[in-house]
């Protein structure tokens, strides 16, 4: 037997996150070639049969270290519809599945594809997977995360519930993979019969900001508190830290500077969604009337509800020279194609989580 072969990795993905799965993918098959994201290379079948060393300690020490190969069954799934709606699905050569390490790509974007998606993510561990890890970028109801007044309900919770209640596989525990969720908190909404793993983009802006030409004078501002608790401890490096909050003046919420200076400075708002925008603008407003000589914003998930994002195409007032968005929710690559927004796929961010575990052949 081939020391160097390894069983493949199955990708499926809803048709919504098509163009993200082919991105990570290709970030995978990038890693083979980049020497710099390598694991120590294994021997060679001629270079074991030469060493002194225990043949099976070194295929032991080839299993732990190789790294397998994703394959995207983009037309593994049918997502038909009966007459009345309800989804009519169907997995392909299905019995391919057993014994299989299996990953899904799924966008909860909108409550009309949630359920077509659930049904899949049941069903596949029930089909002998080895393993099952769902990728979820955007977990949509992490804003609603608590209950301030009797009677509201943290949806957040519910979803958290219903993903809890993925089969477990051959190896154990589903894995839920969620990047910048809302709130840190949230894992403890999911039970133990599946692992959260959250997950960051911001190394995708880091990236971005290393790059540009006034990296010197690039300040870090957050929104609010809770955004400055969520991703301050990511800027360490960033000399200069601005938190803004929300406050009612005369019975108008208005967006002031609570710490930092932003003079002479590019200024970048972090932060892990956006909705209508109105936030930001307005963060963007007092920083500029501060002295900040330009602002830029990032976002993970690019939610935007009612095509709010076109506020920032079309505004006069407050200008962003860049507006760094993800591939989270499938619209972003639309919103993307118009300045300032620019997108920054995942598909690099969630290579790397899975090559750091998934696709070593443990």
């Amino acid at each position: 037997m081939d020391l160097m072969s390894a069983r493949p990795v199955l990708l499926f993905a809803h048709p919504s996150m098509d163009e993200l799965a082919k991105a990570i993918v290709a970030s995978c098959e990038e890693s083979k070639r980049d020497p710099s994201r390598l694991m120590t290379p294994c021997p060679s079948e001629a270079e074991i049969k030469r060493s002194p060393i225990d043949v099976e300690s070194v295929r032991q020490l080839c299993h732990q270290h190789r790294r397998r190969e994703v394959h995207y069954k983009n037309l593994g799934i049918r997502w038909d519809k009966f007459h009345d709606g309800f989804p009519n699905l169907f997995i392909d050569n299905v019995k391919s599945v057993a014994g299989k390490d299996v990953l899904f790509l799924a966008s909860f974007h909108s409550p009309e594809v949630i359920f077509e998606q659930l049904s899949v993510i049941y069903a596949i561990p029930r089909y002998l997977a080895k393993s099952f890890t769902v990728i979820l970028p955007y977990f949509p109801t992490g804003t609603m995360e608590r209950v301030d007044t009797e009677g509201q309900i943290a949806t957040a919770k519910t979803l958290a519930q219903l993903l809890s209640s993925i089969p477990l596989t051959g190896k154990g525990p589903a894995q839920v993979v969620i990047f910048d969720i809302h709130a840190l908190q949230e894992r403890f909404y999911f039970s133990d019969f599946v692992i959260p793993r959250l997950e960051s983009a911001v190394s995708l802006l880091k990236k971005e900001m290393s790059l540009l030409d006034d990296i010197g004078s690039v300040a870090v501002a957050f929104p609010d508190d809770g955004a400055f608790k969520r991703f301050h401890s990511m800027f360490e490096e960033v000399s200069c830290t601005i938190v803004c909050t929300k406050m009612r003046e005369n019975g108008t919420r208005v967006v002031k500077i609570k710490e930092g200076d932003p003079s002479d400075c590019h200024v970048i708002i972090v932060d892990d969604l956006v909705q209508t925008g109105g936030t930001l603008i307005e963060c963007a407003k007092v920083l500029l009337e501060g002295g900040a000589k330009c602002v830029s914003a990032y976002v993970t998930h690019a939610v935007f509800p009612k095509n709010s994002w076109t506020k920032f195409t079309t505004s006069e007032k407050v200008t962003f020279k860049n507006f760094w968005i993800t591939d989270s929710v499938p619209h972003a690559l639309e919103i993307a194609k118009h300045p300032p927004f620019k997108l920054l796929s995942l598909g690099s961010v969630i290579a790397d989580a899975l090559l750091s575990y998934d696709l070593k052949n443990m």
